[in-house]
């Protein structure tokens, strides 16, 4: 089949990272993160091919997706609702809300709604979203005196997780132990850098005695991706769910001083060929990527040449280069982790993926 740049998801590898991910918690139940078009992957492709315990998306619309291709999970909204309409509409979908400020406690209050289950959040330090630990008690008593609250739960998150040794997700514990200890319900507190770099988690339900189910929230991991700093996505056990590729569309000549594309950031040092690779900014691939960044061509890793454009970018392959129009390139996937590029253009590897505009089942 014709293409020009694709991101191919592999769902064999999905499913590895998803086993990899209950391994590490094992009585934990998972919540698989699914919001911004699953990170960038297919917010359909993924969550039909997945067996979650629940899927977590940020706004009502990814819940209507959802629902719109059969899955019957149960459906966490991260950021709750902000109308009665959108509320009536999240119940009637079997979404499970997040209550995070006063607004949304008191429309819950204030509105005939069907039972449903609540996710409290507590700010422990995030300082973005939730209750204050001080103000959270009040807040359950609240949410216990209403009939249409089935099932209360407790969520928190860290800021700084991925830094492993930060005591900061040690403190945003502490302030979370007094409201989780003995609680009588479910309780979630890890992402994917508490789920694998913080033993503290792992231990929760048997530390803090609370008498539902732990959660894990994986967002990033599930697809292969290392939310540590200098670490892939292989050094947790992961594989890499995208392949990001584009097709080898010509090969051009360059003499030593021959300038290449917008700008002539690029100017040949030796006489060599340039490879010109059907991808570019359109298809996700960021015009920030600098000269050098690795690109992987029938097994050899060739460098970036040159400012990248719309739908191309162009490759130094060598002066005795013998790669074929046709050939096709790994921009990010097996044997070029995406977590190596981030240095090359200043970004991360949550907003590479997101960006990707092409993307096939595989």
């Amino acid at each position: 089949m014709s293409f020009g740049a694709r991101a191919v998801i592999r769902l064999d590898a999905l499913h590895h990272n998803l086993k990899t991910l209950r391994d590490a918690v094992p009585d934990a139940r998972l919540m698989a993160v699914v919001k911004a078009n699953a990170y960038g992957h297919g917010l359909e492709t993924v969550a039909r091919s997945l067996d979650a315990d629940s899927f977590a998306v940020a706004r009502l619309e990814e819940a209507r997706r959802l629902r719109a291709v059969g899955v019957k999970s149960p459906i966490v909204l991260l950021e709750g609702v902000w109308d009665a309409a959108d509320q009536a509409e999240a119940l009637s979908l079997g979404c499970e809300l997040v209550v995070h400020s006063p607004e949304q406690l008191a429309m819950l209050e204030q509105q005939d709604t069907p039972a449903c289950t609540v996710w409290l959040k507590v700010d422990t330090g995030m300082n973005r979203l939730g209750f204050a630990p001080e103000d959270a008690e009040a807040a359950l008593a609240r949410l216990r005196r209403l009939g249409c609250v089935e099932d209360l739960r407790l969520m928190t998150h860290f800021s700084s997780a991925d830094e492993v040794g930060n005591d900061k997700t040690r403190q945003q514990l502490d302030r979370f132990r007094p409201l989780a200890t003995g609680f009588a319900g479910d309780v979630s507190v890890a992402n994917s850098p508490a789920t694998f770099g913080w033993d503290e988690v792992r231990r929760l339900k048997d530390d803090l005695g609370f008498a539902g189910h732990q959660w894990i929230r994986p967002g990033i991991a599930l697809f292969g991706i290392s939310p540590f700093e200098g670490r892939t996505g292989d050094d947790l056990g992961l594989r890499p769910v995208m392949q990001f590729q584009g097709r080898l569309i010509a090969l051009k000549p360059l003499r030593q001083g021959d300038a290449v594309g917008y700008t002539e950031r690029y100017t040949a040092e030796r006489d060599t060929i340039i490879g010109v690779i059907a991808a570019g900014y359109g298809d996700g691939y960021t015009r920030r990527f600098r000269d050098g960044t690795p690109v992987l061509l029938n097994g050899r890793r060739v460098p970036l040449a040159g400012v990248v454009s719309m739908d191309m970018l162009t490759v130094d392959l060598g002066p005795d280069a013998t790669d074929r129009v046709g050939d096709i390139a790994t921009l990010w996937g097996d044997g070029l982790p995406i977590e190596e590029l981030v240095p090359y253009c200043g970004s991360l590897p949550y907003t590479l993926v997101c960006g990707v505009t092409h993307r096939e089942p595989g």
